[in-house]
C-alpha cells in the first residue's frame, strides 16, 4: 500500500504554493475555515497542511505564580495566551489530517525556528518524533521539486537549538521581569516591564553609549589650508590643538606655493558582496530610510511571492549550483534589467564576487528571475536586491588618488 503523506508549512501562503508545486491536480479544501490541499505525486497520497508561525508555547506546569520558576512544558500555543486564540483551529486541523498519514514531512523555514515550528507539529499533533525534511532557500518550482524529491531526516540539531532558546528566553525573560515589576511594586509604583535575554544586555549598550555621549567634552581646534582650482590642500598636520601654533603655520603660508611632489596611485575596488540580511537592512536605510523591521517584513513578503530567496540569512556567498546563469536569463527578459542582465550574459560574467560571511543553511539573498505585482515599498527593495545581485558580477573598478604636496 502506497504511503500517504503529510507536508507541514509555516504558512497558509506558502503551503498553497508547495501543493502547486508538487501537484499537477491539487484539490483545496477547507476545515474550521482553514486551507489544506489533498494532491498526489509519485503514486503517494500528500496532503499539504499549513502552520500560522509557531502553534505551541512554553508555559509553567504549576498555578501558582513562583519566582524563579525552571518546571515548564509545551502546550498548544493558545492555551498560553490569549493572543494565541487563533491558532488553534490550525492545530486541529494539523491533528485531524495527521490521523490520516504515516509520513510526516516539515517544509517550514529552514532556520532554528522553522525547524522548531514543524518538528513541534510532528511530535505534538502527529504524535510522532520521525520525519522528514524538505529544505530549500526560494520558493520556486525548481527549488519545491528537489526539495521534496531529496528530502531527509528531520533536522533535530536544528530543532532542538530552537527549543533551548525558547527556554532560555522563558528562564531569563519571565524571571527577571517577574523580579523587575515586584521590585517596582515594593518602591510604591505600579508598571509593566520586561527584560530578556537579547534585551537587556542592548538596553545596557545603549544607557553606556548614552552617557558616553553625556560625558563628553568638546575640544576646539583649528585647520590651515590652501584653497585653489577648486581643491582644498589642507596642511600635512590636520589638525592644531593650539591656536598660537595654528596661528604661526598660517603667518608663513603668505609666500606663493610650490607644487613639490606630485604622486598617482591606482588601487582596485572589488565588486560589492551579495547581500546577507544585516547588509541589505544597512543599504536600504540608507538608500530609503526604511527601518530594520519594515525591510524584513518586505523581504519576507517578497520571498512568500517567489521574487527573491530566503531573507533571513548570514551568507554573502551564491554558490554555482544555484543554476546563476539561469536567473540572469530570467531578468534579461525583464526590460527593466535586461540591458545589465545581456552585458553579463553576452561577456560570459557569470561567476560572482562573494563576501566572507557564510551560512550552512541558506545562500545570500538574490532574485529568483520571477517578477510580479508588489508595492511600492517591496518594489524599491526587490530593485536594491537586484542590482545588488548584478554588480556582483561586475568587473573590479580601477581608481586613481594622486597627492600634490605645495610648499
Amino acid at each position: 500500500m502506497a504511503e500517504t503523506q503529510m507536508i507541514i508549512a509555516e504558512k497558509p501562503k506558502v503551503a498553497e504554493k508547495i501543493a502547486h508545486f508538487l501537484g499537477n491536480t491539487v484539490n483545496r479544501k477547507m476545515e474550521r475555515k482553514i486551507p489544506y490541499y489533498e494532491l498526489e505525486r509519485d503514486g503517494k497520497k500528500v496532503y499539504v497542511v499549513c502552520a500560522v508561525g509557531h502553534l505551541f508555547a512554553l508555559k509553567e506546569k504549576g498555578a501558582t505564580r513562583r519566582m524563579p520558576e525552571f518546571d515548564v512544558e509545551w502546550v498548544p500555543a493558545y492555551k498560553s495566551s490569549e493572543q494565541s486564540a487563533h491558532t488553534k483551529d490550525y492545530v486541529e486541523v494539523i491533528e485531524k489530517i495527521a490521523k490520516k498519514a504515516d509520513v510526516y514531512v516539515s517544509a517550514c523555514d529552514y532556520d532554528v525556528e522553522g525547524s522548531l515550528i514543524g518538528f513541534n507539529a510532528i511530535r505534538f499533533c502527529a504524535k510522532s518524533t520521525k520525519g522528514k525534511r524538505m529544505k530549500f532557500s526560494a520558493l520556486t518550482k525548481e527549488d519545491i521539486v528537489a526539495a521534496y524529491e531529496n528530502m531527509e531526516d528531520l533536522d533535530y540539531n536544528n530543532a532542538y537549538a530552537g527549543e533551548t532558546r525558547h527556554t532560555l528566553d522563558w528562564y531569563w525573560g519571565i524571571n527577571l521581569s517577574r523580579a523587575l515589576m515586584d521590585a517596582i511594586r515594593m518602591a510604591g509604583m505600579y508598571k509593566v516591564l520586561s527584560i530578556g535575554r537579547v534585551q537587556g544586555p542592548t538596553l545596557d549598550i545603549l544607557v553606556k553609549r548614552e552617557r558616553e555621549i553625556a560625558g563628553f567634552k568638546p575640544r576646539p581646534y583649528w585647520e590651515v589650508y590652501v584653497e585653489k582650482g577648486g581643491i582644498r590642500y589642507l596642511h600635512e598636520k590636520e589638525a592644531f590643538w593650539d591656536e598660537k601654533e595654528a596661528a604661526a603655520v598660517y603667518a608663513n603660508t603668505k609666500k606663493e606655493g610650490v607644487a613639490e611632489d606630485v604622486s598617482k596611485k591606482e588601487f582596485k575596488v572589488a565588486p560589492p558582496a551579495p547581500f546577507d540580511l544585516t547588509s541589505l537592512q544597512v543599504e536600504a536605510y540608507r538608500a530609503y530610510k526604511m527601518s530594520p523591521k519594515d525591510v524584513l517584513q518586505y523581504a519576507q513578503n517578497l520571498y512568500e511571492n517567489s521574487y527573491i530567496s530566503y531573507p533571513r540569512t548570514s551568507s554573502q556567498k551564491l554558490p554555482l549550483t544555484l543554476n546563476l546563469k539561469g536567473v540572469l536569463h530570467k531578468l534579461a527578459a525583464n526590460e527593466i534589467y535586461a540591458k545589465d542582465a545581456k552585458f553579463l550574459l553576452d561577456n560570459n560574467m557569470i561567476k560572482p564576487h562573494e563576501g566572507e560571511k557564510s551560512d550552512p543553511a541558506h545562500p545570500a539573498i538574490h532574485p529568483t528571475g520571477i517578477y510580479g505585482k508588489m508595492g511600492e515599498q517591496e518594489k524599491k527593495l526587490y530593485d536594491l536586491i537586484v542590482r545588488r545581485f548584478l554588480a556582483c558580477f561586475g568587473e573590479y573598478a580601477v581608481k586613481e588618488s594622486t597627492s600634490v604636496r605645495l610648499k
